[in-house]
């Protein structure tokens, strides 16, 4: 079997500097997780810019769905892409990938609003973040095989972990150009057309990016492969068509990937948007909290990945895995009570509880912004206190009962909505959420989380847990998915299960968690997406995922 240093028969013997080829592959992930993150910062003003015509709380759903939607897209682009990297290289499909996803994210900042161009304003966003979704497909898989076939045996761990170092440093720079912004532009500008700059940078970065990527030579296990005729002509039918490398695409996915995407979001994007929505920090410091968590953190992938090469991939992600189960409730719990003391003791002394019939109650999400819930009583309650982020206990109650709120000894009936005019309708509704806010600002409940009350240290030292969860599932994973599978149909195996997990998985979890919480009123409740997926993958993968760092990956 050649090595890695032999001399490659197309004249591409000379070896490639090895932190070019690093810095190469790894400025696509740093461009994918830069809009990825900037999309969720900005998830608050791209709501009220593209989805105006529903309510908020639905609004800011719709913009965390259009967010996912790009993740939904990306197991179809690991196919395209994935099969033209094992039949043309690795080089090539990277730098395709690379143009779509940059021009794509450029575009965004281009667009005009709900309020110049209707309902065209959403669905263009939404196709943009499908195209750059296919783009990203490609991405993650090409610069993982690219790094690990130039990585020497015993360092391709260490290799690959700077791929989500760099991902980090692409949220680091999206956070910082936010951050900045907010800082130096009032309110009104930043929403007026302060938030385009970040999307409209991002052409700087492509142009970047192709310049080096342009630099590199081709893989030299590819190029081996395709001088020896060994490089496969029908790759997807070889990696998803047979049971002895579709079975291993599975594990790779539910005893890797899954609980790898869950515990990766949890640890640095649902942060955030649990403490702007939840915890009622604002903006500009929860990304700078988050940023810092993030910049700490940073090092602990590339330690990981070291530390697989020694004792293996597997004990570290999957110890990880356990951690998450039994950690993230307390972790969180914590997280409110530093970032926003007030309302962790309000919600102690004086909690809110929904007495009504779950029979009247609608499910507090509307896709299409048809439904004001103002049509039961207990609808009128359940979405005045989503709106406004308030942890709540349901308490069942007869049907025919007219629903209310109690917030500690104080109990607010809800206005009966049946037999009134729509405009005695919508007076009574405002004066009951009138009442309501009072009650609950009397009972110590914050509307916004009291910068100077905010344990800075605590919520750091809190978010860096989270993170380094996440860093001990990403860090070794790369080198552990090149190694799981033969260099013939290495790139459209990987990428499948990886971007069904980050897409699928990990991309749709701030949507679903948050859905959840606007449903059930219980600002925890969407860690159990998190807690369920980490445990599966635990038992999945301690019980059926293959040990893979003494593996041999020219095979």
């Amino acid at each position: 079997m050649s090595s890695n240093t032999d001399a490659l028969p197309d004249g591409g013997g000379k070896k490639q500097n090895e932190k070019l080829v690093i810095t190469a592959s790894s400025l696509g992930t740093v461009f994918e997780w830069y809009d990825f993150y900037l999309y969720g910062l900005l998830a608050s003003v791209i709501s009220a810019k593209f989805f105006s015509g529903v309510n908020e709380t639905t609004g800011f759903i719709l913009a965390l769905m259009a967010f996912a939607a790009g993740f939904a897209v990306r197991p179809f682009g690991a196919l395209v892409f994935g099969r033209v990297g094992d039949i043309v290289g690795r080089k090539k499909t990277f730098l395709v990938t690379m143009a779509i996803m940059g021009l794509s994210t450029f575009a965004v900042g281009l667009l005009p609003g709900y309020d110049s161009i209707g309902i065209a304003a959403p669905i263009i966003l939404m196709a943009l973040r499908l195209l750059q979704g296919l783009a990203i497909g490609g991405e993650y898989g090409g610069a993982a095989v690219y790094i690990a076939e130039h990585a020497p045996p015993g360092k391709r761990g260490f290799y690959t972990g700077f791929i989500q170092t760099t991902a980090m440093l692409g949220l680091i720079l999206a956070s910082m150009f936010v951050v900045g912004l907010r800082t130096v532009l009032d309110a009104d500008e930043f929403l007026a057309w302060g938030w385009r700059l970040p999307f409209l940078f991002s052409v700087v970065l492509l142009l970047v990016a192709l310049w080096i990527r342009l630099q590199l030579n081709e893989s030299p296990v590819f190029q081996r492969m395709k001088a020896h005729g060994a490089t496969s002509k029908t790759p997807l039918k070889e990696a998803f068509g047979q049971w002895r490398n579709l079975k291993i695409v599975l594990i790779a996915l539910f005893g890797a990937v899954a609980g790898q995407a869950v515990i990766g979001f949890s640890g640095h994007l649902y942060p955030l948007f649990f403490l702007e929505k939840i915890a009622k920090v604002d903006g500009a410091t929860a990304n700078f909290l988050v940023a810092t968590a993030l910049t700490i953190t940073i090092p602990l992938y590339v330690f990981w990945g070291w530390l697989s090469d020694k004792i293996g991939r597997k004990p570290i992600m999957m110890t990880a895995c356990v951690i998450a189960v039994f950690a993230y409730f307390p972790l969180y719990n914590a997280l409110v009570g530093a970032a926003n003391p007030a309302m962790a003791a309000a919600v102690e002394r004086a909690p809110v509880k929904v007495i009504a019939h779950g029979g009247e109650c609608a499910f507090q999400f509307d896709p299409i912004g048809s439904n004001k819930f103002d049509e039961t009583s207990c609808d009128i309650v359940k979405s005045y206190l989503a709106k406004s982020g308030v942890n709540y206990d349901n308490i069942s109650a007869p049907e025919g009962t007219i629903a209310s709120v109690r917030i500690g000894d104080t109990t607010i009936v809800s206005p009966d909505p049946a037999g009134l005019q729509p405009e005695a309708k919508a007076a009574t509704i405002a004066a009951f959420g009138v009442t309501v806010q009072t009650a609950l600002k009397q009972a110590g409940y914050p509307t916004i989380a009291d910068p100077d009350k905010i344990d800075r240290f605590k919520v750091i030292l809190i978010l860096c847990a989270l993170g380094t969860l996440g860093t001990m599932v990403y860090g070794p994973l790369a080198a552990l998915l090149v190694e799981l599978f033969p260099a013939r149909i290495r790139y459209s195996s990987l990428s499948l299960p990886y971007h069904i997990g980050n897409g699928w998985v990990g991309g749709f979890m701030p949507t679903v968690a948050f859905a959840m919480v606007a449903a059930t009123g219980n600002i925890y409740q969407g860690l159990w997406y998190a807690i369920i997926i980490a445990g599966m993958t635990a038992v999945v993968g301690i019980l059926f995922l293959p040990e893979t760092y003494k593996r041999d990956i020219e095979a």
